[in-house]
């Protein structure tokens, strides 16, 4: 497998507390990979430095051989790099579909003529294909966001994300917490679309704090703790981890409870 995304050395600090400490890690082209830790490991600083919203102290980003240290998010955003949050972004005040229709146009150049509503309509019912939004109706998808579920606004945002991409299936798509709020069953159904969007090509980091959201779901585990990396491996590999045991999953864990299966 290729290497897409070559972190090193990551560094990053909030006055004298050390929030990343020499963060190191690479990524294949189609992986799904999880980032976990617990509280305060510094999992949303690396998502900040990845994705521009921070500039990182020290260290090197790399992605498809383009160093994002020197890019801003726009730039990060032509080059296939998106995020979503722990809390779903979405314009709440626009329709489902104009939702789609406004990053899609976005990356097109934006006109105080254009007229949203007629904006890359078949574009964007695509991407509520994608995000499994057909299902609402058509009153729905013309209603204004903030009358969905909040599962419905997270779907909207991991596909309002892929839709801003030059080529999603061969992007970054960082996802914070992705399943975070949603019951069981959303978010089996979440992830399900998480991992089939690296079937596509895509590349995905992701965090998580639902354990049945990473095992069974990640290719590959990454440990977050105090800031720095203390593990990575198969899912099975860090559920057996000694020191992961001891200061994150807890001597109980099992990789016997029920996963979500993706």
């Amino acid at each position: 497998m290729k290497t897409v995304l070559k972190v090193e050395g990551l560094r990053q600090n909030y006055g004298g507390v050390q929030a990343l400490r020499g963060v190191s890690f690479e990524l294949q082209a189609g992986e799904c990979v999880a980032l976990i830790g617990p509280n305060g490991a510094g999992k949303s600083t690396c998502f900040a430095c990845l994705a521009g919203q921070q500039k990182a102290l020290a260290g090197s980003l790399v992605w498809r051989g383009h160093d994002l240290q020197q890019s801003t998010v726009e730039m990060r955003t032509r080059l296939g790099v998106a995020r979503t949050f722990q809390v779903a972004q979405v314009f709440e005040a626009l329709t489902v579909l104009q939702n789609l229709q406004l990053v899609l146009q976005a990356s097109r150049g934006v006109s105080m003529r254009d007229l949203l509503d007629e904006c890359l309509l078949d574009e964007a019912r695509h991407w509520i294909s994608q995000a499994g939004l057909n299902d609402l109706g058509e009153e729905m998808l013309r209603s204004p966001a903030a009358r969905l579920s909040y599962g419905g606004k997270k779907r909207l945002e991991l596909a309002m994300a892929m839709a801003g991409l030059p080529d999603a299936s061969q992007g970054l798509m960082l996802l914070d917490e992705p399943a975070a709020g949603l019951a069981p069953e959303e978010r089996a159904d979440m992830m399900e679309r998480v991992k089939r969007m690296t079937h596509l090509g895509a590349t995905v980091l992701y965090t998580e704090h639902n354990m049945d959201a990473v095992f069974g779901v990640a290719d590959r585990v990454l440990v977050l703790i105090d800031g720095q990396l203390v593990a990575q491996g198969s899912p099975q590999e860090v559920a057996a981890n000694q020191v992961v045991r001891e200061r994150y999953l807890g001597q109980t864990f099992s990789l016997n409870k029920e996963p979500v299966r993706a």
